[in-house]
Formats: C-alpha cells, sequence, structure tokens
C-alpha cells in the first residue's frame, strides 16, 4: 500500500510556499538599536531570508509535515509529480537570497557559504632546498692563497 502524502499535489505544495514567502515577509526579525545622544530605542525590521529548511520549519509549525525529504529525493519515483515543484522552490529560494546578498541586504559571506559558492584564490609558494645538505658554502675563512694573507 502506498504511503499517504501529506501534501497531496504539486500545486498544494506551492500554494504553501507562496503563504511560506508571505509569512516571512510580514514576520520580519527586529532588530534593536540604540540611537543619538540619549540612546533612544530604535527598532528596525529586517527581511528574513527564504530557505528551503525555513520552509520546512513552517509546514512542520503548521502541522502538515516535518520534512520535505521523500519530496526532494522522490525515492522510488513515488513523487514524480513533485520534482519540477521542489526545483522551483529551490530556485526560488537560492535566487532571493543571491539577490539579497548581491544588495547587501544579506551577509554576503553567510549567503555564499550557504550557496555553495567560493570565492576562489590562487597562491603559489615555491620552496627552494639547498643541493648539498650540511656543506656551508659562505666561506670567510683564508683559503691559503698570497693574494689573500696579504703577504708577497
Amino acid at each position: 500500500m502506498p504511503k499517504h502524502k501529506y501534501i497531496e499535489t504539486p500545486e498544494k505544495l506551492m500554494e504553501l510556499f507562496k503563504e511560506y514567502v508571505l509569512h516571512e515577509r510580514d514576520n520580519p526579525m527586529i532588530k534593536v538599536e540604540y540611537v543619538g545622544r540619549d540612546g533612544e530605542k530604535k527598532l528596525t525590521p529586517l527581511e528574513v531570508p527564504i530557505t528551503f529548511e525555513g520552509f520546512e520549519c513552517y509546514l512542520a509549525e503548521l502541522g502538515i509535515i516535518n520534512d520535505l525529504g521523500d519530496y526532494s529525493s522522490n525515492k522510488d519515483g513515488r513523487y514524480d509529480e513533485y520534482a519540477t515543484i521542489i526545483t522551483r522552490i529551490r530556485k526560488n529560494c537560492y535566487v532571493h537570497n543571491f539577490k539579497g546578498a548581491a544588495v547587501g541586504l544579506f551577509n554576503a559571506s553567510i549567503i555564499a557559504r550557504k550557496l555553495g559558492l567560493v570565492d576562489k584564490t590562487e597562491t603559489k609558494v615555491d620552496i627552494e632546498k639547498p643541493i648539498f645538505k650540511g656543506i656551508d658554502l659562505d666561506v670567510t675563512e683564508d683559503n691559503g692563497t698570497e693574494e689573500d694573507s696579504g703577504t708577497t
């Protein structure tokens, strides 16, 4: 007997994602700042990044499902009809975070790590090893020639 699908259709999944996006927009995080000479308290609403993990938490809070792992992995092809929607949701999350970081809305280094982006730098290190180990080639002693001894 096939497993019961907590989210009946792909359209319902997309509808729930849109609700999640609106929920996050309508419930920003609040930054508390104290400004001015008198330290007046100022509350600044901050937009929240949209993430797939956040969407899963939202669904869990609603009591719908705790994990979208089966929908994402499409075990045994049971969730074929959801594949396009899952991909679209993930891309929406990616684009939202990328744009937010690009315009300075979100911390760029945190978002870059989250999105798997890396800033590649190439470092080349040359280490020179002596050809003759244990032999000091800087001879400062008198080698026995008359020129060097100062005698004629």
